[in-house]
């Protein structure tokens, strides 16, 4: 009989401990700075929405601010796929006003991540979008969130919520040059092709589907490669017109817009110098809208 008693014992001590631990970690994650916290908890009400994946991390959030005057929010996330952005997104446009523009890089498109997906299940508690896509993709994490709360936080996106605590993540992007041998080698990388998952397009189609019923301009983008990489991209007009025939948008191709090798950090990503000169481009072009206008009603 004392055996038993242990037994039942230990698992209550079991449940308690993991349902105070679970507490104390939601209550670190609800404080974070870290921009899904900050979504989840407030009223964030941007100007303009970005999306993508690490490459979406480009759209450098306090340059477009300086420049255009209008307020950012950016959702990307390192290797972050479609389907979870279209959870996100959907979250967003529930929980604030409209956007008057949405930016998504494309090439967010390349993958499905169910692993990343599995990640965000510490945002579960806020999103029954999050918790059916993890329902979809992840049977063992949803699972065993109903029997551990602690669990819920065992994953790299929660520590990146606890390094973001006490400061803003809008400034996170490579700050470092590509090495002048790597870059020297890219002309030797292996040809690869972008490969499109089943999923893809359909997510991407609901995503800018729910922004337009909002009344959100949408614009798709091609964020710059380091220039000789995107040439061992051997398909990257396919998968443009793919994009494009897909969801009857025009995709912008800013693959090769940025040329100088002092503005990457890697093949696929730009440093904050080469950032700046991107998002000059994108200002140039129109991508953000009449500037003029802006300041127009700015002052009214």
């Amino acid at each position: 009989m004392k055996k038993v008693i242990w037994i039942f014992a230990l698992i209550a001590l079991f449940f308690l401990g993991d349902r105070v631990g679970g507490y104390i970690l939601k209550s670190l994650a609800e404080k974070s700075q870290f921009r899904y916290s900050r979504m989840y908890q407030q009223d964030i009400d941007a100007d303009i929405l970005l999306v993508g994946n690490s490459r979406g991390l480009m759209f450098y959030q306090p340059y477009i601010e300086k420049k255009t005057s209008r307020s950012t929010f950016n959702l990307s996330y390192n290797g972050m796929p479609i389907d979870l952005a279209e959870a996100l997104v959907g979250d967003y446009l529930e929980k604030n006003k409209a956007p008057d523009l949405m930016l998504l890089d494309v090439t967010m498109c390349d993958r499905m991540n169910n692993q990343l997906v599995a990640g965000f299940n510490m945002y579960g508690p806020y999103s029954p979008r999050i918790r059916q896509l993890i329902r979809d993709t992840s049977t063992t994490m949803a699972n065993a969130t109903i029997l551990t709360h602690l669990y819920r936080y065992n994953s790299e996106v929660f520590q990146r919520s606890l390094t973001y605590l006490n400061k803003s993540d809008e400034d996170w992007l490579l700050d470092r040059r590509i090495l002048q041998n790597i870059a020297d080698d890219a002309v030797n990388y292996p040809e690869y092709n972008i490969t499109i998952p089943e999923p893809a397009m359909p997510a991407l189609n609901r995503v800018i589907k729910m922004a337009k019923e909002k009344g959100v301009k949408v614009k798709l983008v091609i964020n710059p490669y380091f220039p000789a990489f995107a040439d061992r991209i051997m398909n990257l007009a396919d998968f443009k017109s793919t994009v494009e025939k897909a969801t009857g948008e025009k995709v912008y191709n800013y693959s090769k817009s940025v040329t100088d090798i002092d503005g990457f950090g890697d093949y696929q990503h730009l440093n904050k110098s080469g950032a700046r000169l991107y998002i000059d481009e994108l200002i140039k072009d129109g991508i953000f809208g009449s500037l003029k206008a802006q300041e127009t009603m700015k002052l009214k």
